[in-house]
């Protein structure tokens, strides 16, 4: 009997340990790797980064979300971290290098004149679904409910909404905060900037 409770002594705090980093992972946050460039230069490929799961999504706000069932080229579970640009119900649009949406021009001081103009391209959400083919939502006109329009910072090597279209809501894993051992000077400017239109919106 000594024996069982000395075992059982460290084994019941292991098993609550798992249980509580099982159940902090599934609904309060987890640690992700960045993989690839399309979030650069406020992302870059590798880094990690904290996903919240209980805040709010907002305009301007970074998410994880699971890929496959989204993107028609993904066959297996791969996440993908991007930047939502339109809620449910939003129209959205792009002209210039200026993004409207709900016919409001959007800050995108996060990112370079060229990914602005050059690597985002003109059109609206009607012409991009024809124009590359998707297979839901093709000419929609609105973001539908329960659904989200998401592109990449580095918008001209970004695969993003432009593509496939809408992100469901319950694909969704959570919202991107950085961690705090991101130091490096110019990352933290760029995270300001990257907060900063986070909040505005």
């Amino acid at each position: 009997m000594k024996a069982l409770k000395e075992i059982l002594s460290w084994i019941v705090p292991i098993a609550i340990g798992l249980l509580a980093a099982l159940l902090i992972k599934n609904y309060v946050f987890q640690l992700v790797r960045v993989d690839g460039p399309s979030m650069q230069p406020n992302l870059e490929n590798n880094e990690r980064v904290l996903v919240s799961k209980r805040s709010t999504i907002h305009r301007g706000s970074v998410i994880v979300f699971e890929a496959q069932g989204v993107d028609p080229q993904v066959t297996t579970s791969t996440d993908y971290v991007k930047r939502v640009i339109a809620l449910p119900g939003d129209t959205v649009s792009s002209k210039n290098g200026v993004i409207y949406v709900n016919g409001k021009k959007t800050d995108q001081s996060y990112i370079g004149t060229s990914e602005r103009t050059t690597g985002t391209g003109n059109w609206n959400l009607q012409s991009i679904s024809v124009e590359n083919q998707w297979q839901k939502n093709q000419g929609a006109t609105k973001v539908p409910k329960g659904e989200y329009f998401v592109l990449g910072d580095h918008r001209s090597v970004s695969n993003d909404g432009r593509y496939w279209g809408f992100v469901p809501k319950n694909k969704i894993l959570g919202v991107v905060k950085v961690p705090f051992w991101n130091r490096d000077a110019t990352k933290k400017a760029n995270i300001n900037t990257f907060w900063k239109s986070y909040f505005d919106n």
